[in-house]
């Protein structure tokens, strides 16, 4: 068998299920509205089809105190189980399992009815809670067994009670914030009281034959967290308490290490499941930036855990498993911990979807089916717009030939495989490369594509995904051979020297600047040295977890510069962005808003910044000041009346969005 650890059953009470995945509890933005849950029965019972072990839903507040925000998705009330049983129906007719996560927010709650444990406000949301009261725990802890009640009576299989992440539970377990004198509160072991009666309520109101997942916080990464042996006194009593199976849970949302993003190595947290092992004998599931199935095979031959939880490389692929059981893990489209599109839009109340499957929590709307009509088509240019285009267009049954004029397809993210931190790229090239030739799709490389020969070749439609030109930036000496773009860095690998100024501290600045600061391989390929860069503690020798952070030296020293006032970095990604500056700010590079590039000279680069002339003692500048569409062939086809189409960063050259290049080449593609 391919990967045995994998896919060896797992006995959980009453249920036996067919292999270790668990797909990890992942709000999507369609549990807030029962409208919507036609389409997440859809997104799940795709997944159940794919054959994923178990499967948790996203937080599903166990009352309105409880809600993420103002009319979140709840189950209180008898009248909403119906809306739940077209999920348990949907994934039990395609033979899986689900079970539905009960998450109280507490203080992280995004609306002014919050309460929490004590009084103190939360750094990311603008609501100071409610305490609550003696009685005020009592109802909360009713709360919860009744919301699992509510979802036996749905159909599911089980619930996972949320106990990490800094939501209620977990605030009331930390001392950070449990400053209670009572019953609920004073000692680890009156903090820890809350959820053990949870789960012991709960076990004997739902019986025997109902999975009840504990998430256990078992590194807080915050300040004021928990001890490590009350961590193990905690989940032995969790155990006792009823609990069929404890999954990890690692940081809080305020925590200053970043735990999923893809500078995280794989599986790098891992080593705190394994601690645990031995202290109880329920299974144990780890979780974390586990996206391959040798990654998920190595954790559970080694028995650092019973099972492996993903979340988001089921949003990119939905048949992961079915194809690592097949021995096609080449064709798995890889998660690559971006989070544009996933955790980005949940944040920003919108949909969640996945940048490299942009079908993803879209099934009903984004069908592929079979076109009715066969057309030949040309994709021009083999960038991320082109790949999804070209590959969803041969899917539907389309004669499809795509050119480009490099070497190899990938356009950008040929160069964005280069980062440190973003080494996953490599995976989406390599899924693209399979699921092209698995398509049938003609790829034609090192070919200029010219119009009057695309137009000879009598092509029903041509696609031009030509990407986009760098744009310049004019000053005296910007002609110098020392002055640099940033294609000549990642493409063309001109040297650079010690001392490097870089213009333009949008996404590509920062990549470029991480590029230039990063001694390779990069962290990300090593827990040991990633643990030591961002200050966490393997030993969990401090409550919490952390330790003081050693950054490794910087291979240069950066200057990162824009024009625009303000601070550089603050249109970078929701969840990411704060990774990123704080990655260059350990490497010590001078960030400078507000900028006037004067001059560069054998002296430096001459800037102003508010009216104040300073020299850079730099060696070379480095220019990431934007983009320019190349459409020229696009206009150039439209004037000869061909029928064209323009995508990806041909159409809008915005910051090099892949998000919206490839799901724009799969809309167009799904709709030609």
């Amino acid at each position: 068998m391919n990967y045995p650890h994998l896919f060896a059953p797992l006995k959980l009470g009453h249920v036996t299920l067919p292999n270790r995945i668990l797909m990890g509890s992942m709000h999507t933005g369609l549990e807030d509205k029962a409208a919507d849950f036609d389409k997440l029965a859809a997104y799940f019972a795709e997944r159940a089809r794919g054959g994923v072990g178990l499967m948790v839903t996203g937080g599903i507040a166990p009352s309105i105190e409880g809600w993420l925000k103002p009319f979140g998705g709840r189950l209180t009330l008898p009248w909403h189980k119906p809306r739940h049983r077209k999920l348990t129906h949907a994934v039990h007719a395609e033979g899986g399992h689900i079970c539905m996560q009960i998450l109280h927010a507490g203080r992280y709650g995004y609306h002014p009815l919050s309460v929490a444990p004590s009084r103190i406000k939360s750094p990311i949301t603008p609501f100071t809670p409610r305490a609550l009261s003696s009685r005020g725990v009592e109802r909360t802890i009713n709360d919860f067994v009744r919301c699992a009640r509510l979802a036996q009576d749905a159909g599911y299989d089980g619930v996972e009670v949320m106990g990490s992440e800094g939501y209620l539970i977990n605030q009331f377990i930390a001392a950070r914030t449990n400053q209670r004198n009572d019953d609920w509160g004073g000692d680890a072991a009156r903090r820890m009281r809350f959820p053990v009666e949870i789960v012991r309520r709960m076990r004997a109101a739902v019986g025997a034959n109902f999975i009840i997942i504990y998430r256990l916080s078992m590194l807080d990464l915050v300040e004021g967290g928990q001890d490590w042996q009350d961590i193990v006194t905690l989940a032995k009593a969790i155990e006792t308490a009823g609990a069929s199976v404890i999954n990890t849970g690692i940081g809080w949302h305020e925590a200053r290490v970043p735990t999923i993003v893809t500078s995280v190595p794989r599986a790098g947290f891992a080593w705190v499941t394994k601690k645990l092992k031995g202290e109880v004998s329920i299974p144990l599931i780890t979780t974390n930036r586990i996206n391959m199935p040798e990654v998920a095979e190595q954790i559970l031959a080694s028995g650092e855990a019973d099972m492996v939880s993903m979340a988001r490389p089921l949003l990119a692929d939905p048949d992961w498993a079915v194809k690592a059981k097949a021995g096609r893990g080449e064709r798995i489209n890889t998660c690559i911990a971006c989070n544009q599109a996933c955790l980005d839009h949940v944040f920003q109340n919108q949909r969640a979807s996945c940048m490299v499957n942009p079908r993803a929590c879209h099934e009903t709307e984004l069908p592929i089916v079979p076109a009715n009509v066969r057309k030949r088509v040309a994709v021009v240019g083999a960038g991320p717009a082109g790949m999804a285009c070209a590959a969803t267009l041969a899917e539907r049954g389309h004669d499809v030939t795509l050119i480009d004029g490099a070497s190899e397809i990938g356009g950008q993210f040929n160069y964005a495989k280069r980062i440190p931190g973003k080494e996953e790229f490599h995976e989406t090239l390599r899924y693209f490369t399979h699921r092209l030739a698995d398509s049938g799709v003609r790829v034609q490389l090192r070919q200029i594509a010219d119009a009057a020969t695309l137009k000879a070749q009598g092509y029903d439609d041509v696609v031009v995904a030509t990407g986009i030109t760098p744009r310049h930036v004019h000053f005296p000496g910007s002609d110098d051979p020392r002055v640099l773009g940033y294609l000549d860095v990642l493409a063309r690998n001109k040297p650079v020297g010690a001392r490097v100024a870089i213009i333009g501290a949008g996404g590509i600045g920062f990549d470029v600047a991480e590029f230039l600061v990063e001694h390779a391989p990069s962290p990300t390929t090593d827990v040991a040295r990633w643990t030591r860069e961002w200050g966490v503690d393997m030993q969990l020798a401090q409550p919490g977890g952390l330790q003081r952070p050693q950054p490794e030296p910087a291979a240069r020293q950066v200057w990162l510069l824009q024009r625009s006032e303000g601070r550089p970095g603050a249109r970078l990604n929701k969840t990411t962005g704060w990774v990123h500056r704080a990655t260059l700010k350990n490497k010590q590079v001078a960030m400078l808003g507000g900028v006037t590039y004067d001059r560069f000279d054998d002296q430096g680069l001459h800037i102003s910044v508010d009216g104040k002339a300073q020299i850079l003692p730099v060696d070379h500048v480095v220019v990431c000041a934007g983009q320019e569409p190349n459409r020229n062939l696009a206009d150039t086809l439209a004037s000869q009346g061909q029928r064209v189409h323009v995508i990806g960063g041909a159409d809008v050259a915005a910051e090099l969005d892949a998000k919206r290049a490839i799901a724009q080449g799969t809309r167009l593609a799904a709709e030609l």
